[in-house]
């Protein structure tokens, strides 16, 4: 009877709920291993409709012209310096008035604008417009003098006013350099320049300008300070580079200007995973076979791929993987058509549990070009026989797509390589309305299409990838960091096989390699813990809202406001409060960033930010 009564008392519903819980893990697991298909969840910022979106072109129609620009078309300095600033303003959704002096008979009165940037070297053209400008300031107006100042009698003249106490006439090496902490996100640390040159005027500063950047560290020569003129103020960029890699020190510097600077954000960082999934990649197995002694498809299967979900685990990240079917060369139009879907499955699936995204990449890795591209050797690469040739690939590739994974919808197209032709662009808008998004490349290459975040006039959103690999040059970072501070965004792109090439970092090894990538990962969650991490889609749907919305700011002693065009459910800003402090937020959401910058979520298309009394 004992027996009995211990067998009643035993307690069978626990072991059932334990032996429940076993059995879904068994089934998860079962699914992604053996192909079971997925069912997406719905993406956390959704395409707005094609029809309906405001691309940046249009939106930047209705900019009231707030800012006067001087330039010098004969200064080689000032066009490369405007080349820049054009998508700066465009961007930052700045209206402006732009006076050549080299053609201009006169310059409009600086009262009409809230603020001035000056892109000259050499002010001398600007004569008495000069001391007019610094009455300006005086009595209340905010200038940017944004090139490297040559010293010259009429530079002299003003030194004084822009906080300067002494200066030479020569200038000094900028090999790298140091922001303050509360000045941009990712500050508090230097950032080396690949290349180094005399670029900053040798000056020293009055104790009452403000430095916000230096050579080298906290005590090196300065690279941006602000200085109090009267009423008004004057901001000094002294780092003499003019390229896209550092458009976001020149947004910050312009945010300083007024009480409260203003401007839209993307706020996303994607990572992608090109050539993934895909058939196992060919190449140079030799450091592989030096530190794990296993075959490539091994490697990947029980190292490489364990290794990148555990760092987006780790870092909360949602890869986008882009398909290429397989690596046949032919060009001709022929198709081979992929058998062996379970790998393709396996690694598929289990990137879309993780909760990433899938893509296209390509039907085979020859990018979409005719025979009017010639590579020569630059790139081992074919032309395309015709347009319908490649047409036939591209209708291959999504067909491949809906068959494989039939219940996830696919819209991002990574072009091979990063290469793709005008043809093969037009081609994919007229004839693939699937794709809605184009990510490529933020920086120039050989054959390289290069894009800006934004949407193009065809719907297409155009989103470009700023960073690649697992060797993260100093390049690579400096431009990163100028993302972060610009559109408050991250793209970095990685290929499974960059282990087989050395010119992409194999003889480093995997481990170091992955050590590079975390550490990277680590530095964006560290400067920028707000930032959302996105899906390549999700990422495309933060552009078209960022590239829509304009905004008209009202700053009284009392509150903030700001009112909104083009709004659709949510926008993102960036703030920097220079004078007050704010205190209650409607319609919308302030985060604290560094310093006296915030990361504004609108909500609504009014948003009152309250200023607490000091």
């Amino acid at each position: 009877m004992a027996g009995l009564k211990s067998l009643k008392t035993f307690p069978f519903k626990s072991m059932l709920v334990i032996l429940g819980v076993f059995l879904m893990i068994a089934v998860v697991l079962f699914a992604e291993r053996s192909g079971i298909q997925y069912t997406e969840k719905d993406r956390k910022v959704a395409y707005l409709s094609q029809e309906e979106v405001v691309t940046e072109q249009m939106a930047a129609k209705s900019l009231p012209k707030t800012c006067l620009v001087l330039r010098n078309s004969e200064d080689e300095a000032s066009v490369a310096a405007w080349e820049q600033f054009q998508q700066i303003f465009k961007d930052m959704k700045v209206g402006t008035d732009v006076v050549d002096l080299q053609s201009a008979s006169s310059i409009p009165h600086y009262h009409a604008y809230e603020t001035v940037v000056v892109l000259l070297s050499d002010v001398s053209p600007l004569k008495e417009n000069l001391m007019e400008l610094c009455d300006w300031v005086s009595e209340g107006g905010n200038v940017l003098f944004a090139l490297t100042l040559q010293k010259t009698a009429y530079s002299s003249v003003i030194e004084q006013k822009l906080g300067i106490i002494s200066s030479g006439y020569d200038n000094t090496l900028v090999d790298s350099i140091y922001f303050e902490p509360e000045f941009m996100l990712g500050g508090g640390q230097a950032y080396t320049i690949t290349d180094p040159y005399d670029a900053a005027w040798a000056v020293e500063l009055s104790e009452k300008a403000q430095v916000y950047a230096r050579i080298r560290d906290e005590k090196g020569a300065p690279l941006i300070w602000e200085n109090q003129y009267g009423k008004g103020k004057f901001v000094v960029d002294n780092f003499g580079l003019y390229e896209k890699a550092v458009r976001g020190f020149y947004a910050a510097s312009y945010s300083l200007l007024t009480d409260v600077g203003v401007y839209p954000v993307i706020n996303g960082s994607a990572f992608y995973l090109d050539d993934f999934p895909s058939p196992v990649p060919e190449g140079d197995a030799t450091y592989v076979k030096r530190d794990y002694g296993m075959s490539i498809s091994d490697f990947y299967m029980d190292v490489w791929w364990p290794d990148m979900q555990e760092l987006a685990s780790d870092h909360n990240i949602r890869y986008t993987g882009v398909i290429i079917e397989n690596y046949e060369d032919a060009t001709d139009g022929t198709i081979k058509k992929q058998k062996d879907t379970r790998r393709f499955q396996y690694f598929g699936n289990m990137l879309l549990h993780q909760g990433g995204e899938l893509g296209y990449h390509g039907y085979n890795h020859q990018p979409l070009s005719l025979s009017n591209v010639d590579y020569g050797d630059v790139l081992p690469y074919d032309t395309w026989k015709n347009e319908a040739a490649m047409k036939k690939a591209v209708k291959e590739l999504i067909h491949f797509g809906e068959d494989t994974f039939p219940s996830v919808s696919m819209s991002v197209y990574v072009p091979p390589s990063n290469v793709l032709s005008a043809e093969g662009r037009e081609m994919l808008a007229k004839d693939f309305p699937e794709i809605r998004t184009i990510a490529s490349n933020y920086f120039t290459g050989e054959f390289a299409y290069v894009q800006e975040f934004e949407v193009a006039k065809d719907g297409i959103v155009e989103q470009p990838r700023i960073i690649s690999g697992a060797i993260i040059d100093d390049y690579m970072k400096m431009a990163a960091l100028s993302e972060l501070n610009m559109h408050f965004v991250n793209s970095h792109f990685i290929h499974p096989d960059d282990l087989l090439d050395e010119d992409r970092g194999a003889a480093l090894g995997w481990e170091k390699m992955k050590s590079n990538l975390a550490e990277y990962m680590d530095w964006l969650v560290d400067s920028a813990p707000s930032l959302r991490q996105l899906r390549g889609s999700e990422l495309s749907g933060a552009i078209q809202r960022y590239g829509a919305v304009t905004f008209t700011k009202t700053v009284t002693e009392q509150s903030i406001e700001l009112k909104l065009k083009n709004f659709y459910d949510e926008a993102y800003f960036m703030v920097r409060i220079n004078e007050g402090t704010p205190g209650e937020v409607s319609g919308g959401k302030l985060t604290h960033l560094t310093g006296n910058l915030y990361l504004l979520q609108a909500k609504e298309p009014t948003v009152t930010i309250e200023k607490l009394e000091d």
